[in-house]
């Protein structure tokens, strides 16, 4: 399935012209003439991969059109197109997570290049949000005692030891033990450690006496 992008400039010629550019190398585009118009879309289950936004629009500007995608959780990466490069602007576009800004008439060449790059960092960015979903998914299904357990294990803490602060026997740590390897699809407990550091739940065990 080709990539969405989407054009959003009020130039007919140039909009028209860069939708050409962009089918010819593959690409699925759609056009449109004014940040509401590409709302009314976007509200309707348009997805896009990567916007190409002009700055100065009629009605919502594009920096305005940027805010509102980032208030309603879009991370479709954004590629602003302008015709009156301002470094005041441009700063502000970058820091609320502009992939690139580029000035007309720009290159062929140097809007290809930018188009890739946003795209390979959306990809990216897409699966990391996708591993993280499911391996959050994979970690929610652990029972309260489970989680206990596998921040024991996580935290280097051995089966005696695990017992005794929880105040069960080795034997229902090493029966939790293995529900959780098999629930969280791991081999080893580096596998556990790895999936913990890179949720963020690396942190001191709350250890209770649940029996």
């Amino acid at each position: 399935m080709s990539e969405l992008i989407c054009v959003v400039d009020n130039d007919d010629s140039f909009r028209t012209s860069i939708a050409r550019l962009l089918q010819v190398r593959g690409y699925d585009v759609a056009q449109f003439d004014s940040a509401d118009h590409f709302l009314e879309d976007f509200a309707g289950g348009v997805d896009p991969d990567c916007i190409l936004l002009d700055m100065k629009l009629p009605g919502l500007s594009g920096p305005g059109l940027q805010e509102r995608l980032a208030n309603l959780g879009s991370s479709s990466p954004i590629i602003f197109v302008t015709g009156y490069f301002d470094v005041q602007t441009t700063v502000r576009a970058m820091k609320a997570g502009a992939e690139d800004v580029l000035t007309k008439p720009v290159s062929e060449q140097a809007l290809i290049d930018s188009v890739k790059r946003a795209l390979a960092n959306f990809r990216q960015e897409r699966s990391k949000r996708e591993w993280r979903r499911d391996a959050r998914s994979l970690l929610d299904s652990l029972t309260p005692r489970e989680r206990e357990v596998f921040d024991c294990v996580v935290h280097g803490k051995a089966n005696k030891q695990s017992a005794r602060e929880l105040g069960i026997t080795e034997r229902t740590i090493k029966a939790h033990r293995q529900r959780i390897f098999q629930k969280l699809h791991a081999k080893t407990i580096t596998d556990l450690v790895s999936l913990a550091e890179r949720l963020g739940v690396m942190m001191e065990p709350e250890i209770g006496v649940r029996q």
